[in-house]
């Protein structure tokens, strides 16, 4: 290695061809490609991502926009292009299409209120009784999560079973054991299967919300429990004063999440009703479908998917901004 006259200051400077000046310039490489290698790791799943989820949404709102029938399957690319018609065809609410898309919508948002609401506060009266001491306490909370880890179709058919007229366990306790109905009433017709269908989400949801709320729990610091039992404060009291405000980033995040799980549920109705669903449990997952594969209009079909879409984003970013105006203002 060679190097030159050192200067005033005693430093050495090496020339460009010395090894070390070599090393220096093999260094940014390896930074560039250690700082891409995040990235490189990502690109599988963010394939799968495209594949998965960008490209149907895509060809559906492509969809949308064209007369695609029963006629073009075979190639939905030369389906004549309807620009708006599809659209204007759904939210004609005098219309019959419009109208039954109206009204299923009405039945959804009732039974997406019903059922978060039910199972927030079933899963949080449940994690707040968890939180006491008590023998067989972790076997009790194995049990309570058996619902949300049975699959769907296992869940839904056991109770549609149970829901059965003739030979139920529902109307067998009710009319038989306990003498609250008149007869055997109907579970999966008429009225009766918007109870139905509401039962068996709030059992299959609320383990959800009772295994999240309890993880929330957890970072909630004992000593604030004791100091207020010292001052006189009831369970009530307690969990009015601190529970509930401890656990607000918690709770803001989980009825989000069952908001837009229970909106979109497609499997819990299709499995327990099929593809004619009643009138009063005809959610819009279901609606849709069979505008879609029974009708055979998918452009139409289509076209009402696009509008749940952007529903949900509307709901979505008006909760978001207003739980983090909300947070602001509480920090502020």
């Amino acid at each position: 290695m060679t190097t030159t006259a050192a200067p005033a200051g005693g430093k050495r400077t090496l020339r460009k061809d010395t090894p070390g000046a070599a090393r220096g310039t093999r260094r940014r490489p390896g930074r560039l490609r250690r700082a891409g290698l995040p990235y490189l790791l990502l690109l599988p799943a963010l394939a799968l991502e495209i594949l998965v989820h960008l490209v149907p949404i895509v060809t559906g709102i492509a969809m949308s926009f064209k007369q695609l029938t029963q006629f073009y399957l075979r190639d939905w690319g030369a389906a004549p292009w309807s620009g708006l018609d599809n659209y204007e065809l759904a939210v004609d609410f005098d219309a019959p299409v419009g109208a039954a898309l109206l009204q299923s919508f009405f039945v959804t948002c009732a039974f997406t209120v019903l059922s978060v609401g039910l199972c927030w506060l079933i899963g949080t009266a449940a994690a707040v009784y968890m939180q006491e001491t008590f023998a067989g306490r972790g076997i009790l909370r194995a049990l309570f999560l058996v619902p949300y880890a049975l699959p769907v179709y296992t869940a839904v058919i056991t109770w549609v079973f149970m829901f059965q007229r003739d030979n139920g366990l529902v109307n067998h306790v009710l009319h038989e054991q306990l003498g609250l109905t008149d007869g055997h009433p109907f579970w999966l017709l008429g009225g009766n299967s918007f109870v139905a269908l509401l039962t068996v989400s709030v059992w299959k949801g609320w383990p959800f919300a009772f295994l999240f709320i309890m993880a929330g729990l957890q970072n909630i610091p004992k000593e604030l429990y004791e100091a207020a039992s010292l001052d006189g404060a009831g369970m009530w009291q307690q969990v009015r004063r601190i529970t509930l405000p401890s656990l607000r980033p918690v709770n803001q995040v989980l009825v989000l999440v069952l908001f837009l799980w229970t909106f979109n549920d497609f499997n819990m109705p299709f499995v327990m009703f099929g593809e004619a669903a009643p009138e009063a449990a005809n959610l819009i997952s279901v609606h849709i479908y069979q505008s879609s594969f029974v009708t055979w209009n998918f452009g139409t079909g289509s076209a009402m998917s696009v509008l749940l879409l952007l529903f949900l984003l509307l709901v979505t970013g008006l909760y978001l901004l207003f739980t983090s105006r909300e947070r602001k203002a509480a920090h502020a």
